[in-house]
């Protein structure tokens, strides 16, 4: 049998959102993959942009849902955007958090004073989510903002998978905050480096795979880390959205769910696959062939990706191949 990912590499940096839960409903194959993952001697680490929960309540999450989850095994973006204040401020500084309690706990975890509303002495801003967010919380962080504290964003998701379907996410807030104020935060979360960096160390890896469901945040963050990656598409990420991926979002490996790491690796790589012959040819993508669908979108995206330039029309020669292209929600040109 071919090796597989969890042979491939001896750390699992997952992201939560939209990959191992959705909401308070774990998807397929979370637990298995990470009990599969334990057993191997695989590190695991559960790597969240997500910085309204504490490692305690996270790892509670997901225990919750029959995830096993030790807190050290917690990287969260709250920490990282800490770690980053501590490093540019004084022991004592102060920090306003725009954000959850768990927030304000990791800034004082770092020896620095945290407050909820803009003073003179003011000399860092921590820009997190938080459900109970207001306009008078953003009107405090705006004049501190422009007053000349260091602002870091916890993460700039722009949306929040929920059972509900997408919701705001930080990124919305800290636009607003952008416009306000004229100046742009150092990030912490995904695609950024810190937390990345973090969740890295802490799992003492040389070969980690991140694995994700969003190109702008897990993804990119696995191409500036320079470490592999496999997308799921369980969450953000769509067949048409990973087909016109930048080069900087591209993964390594992709899949439906979790349930592909304990699949063959190379079968997942993002390439040309059996069954399928794709050419790019007079401006278009033209398909012949038969089998399964996400194959059937490694070898699009293997070929459109070797071509460059934007994602032109998909020409289907046969039944088989139109139905695999409605299957992934892609149109047919």
């Amino acid at each position: 049998m071919s090796e597989g990912l969890l042979d491939r590499y001896d750390a699992l940096l997952f992201d939560l959102d939209g990959t191992v839960y959705r909401g308070g409903q774990a998807l397929p194959a979370a637990a298995e993959t990470v009990a599969a993952a334990h057993a191997k001697g695989v590190a695991v680490r559960f790597v969240t942009n997500n910085a309204s929960r504490s490692p305690v309540e996270v790892a509670e999450h997901l225990r919750g849902m029959s995830v096993r989850a030790d807190v050290d095994e917690v990287s969260t973006s709250g920490q990282a955007a800490a770690a980053v204040l501590a490093r540019e401020l004084g022991p004592g500084d102060t920090v306003l958090v725009l954000g959850t309690d768990a927030l304000v706990d990791e800034v004082t975890a770092v020896g620095l004073v945290p407050v909820r509303r803009f003073s003179a002495g003011v000399a860092g801003v921590a820009q997190g989510l938080s459900p109970k967010m207001t306009w008078e919380d953003l009107a405090e962080g705006a004049l501190a903002i422009r007053a000349g504290a260091l602002w870091v964003a916890c993460n700039v998701d722009r949306t929040l998978p929920s059972e509900r379907g997408l919701l705001p996410g930080n990124g919305s807030l800290v636009h607003a905050m952008r416009v306000a104020t004229d100046q742009e935060p150092v990030v912490a979360g995904k695609p950024a480096t810190p937390l990345m960096d973090q969740s890295i160390r802490s799992a003492g890896a040389s070969r980690p795979l991140v694995v994700g469901d969003r190109l702008d945040t897990d993804i990119e963050g696995a191409v500036t880390a320079g470490v592999d990656s496999l997308l799921v598409l369980t969450g953000v990420a769509t067949a048409a959205t990973v087909l016109a991926a930048a080069a900087h979002e591209r993964p390594t490996y992709l899949a439906q769910d979790l349930t592909a790491l304990t699949q063959p690796a190379d079968d997942l790589l993002v390439a040309a696959r059996p069954g399928w012959a794709v050419t790019a040819e007079g401006g278009a993508l033209t398909v012949d062939g038969d089998g399964d669908p996400l194959d059937l979108l490694r070898s699009l995206c293997a070929a459109h990706w070797a071509a460059g330039g934007p994602v032109p029309p998909i020409r289907a020669r046969s039944d088989s191949v139109r139905s695999a292209l409605t299957t992934l929600g892609l149109a047919i040109g």
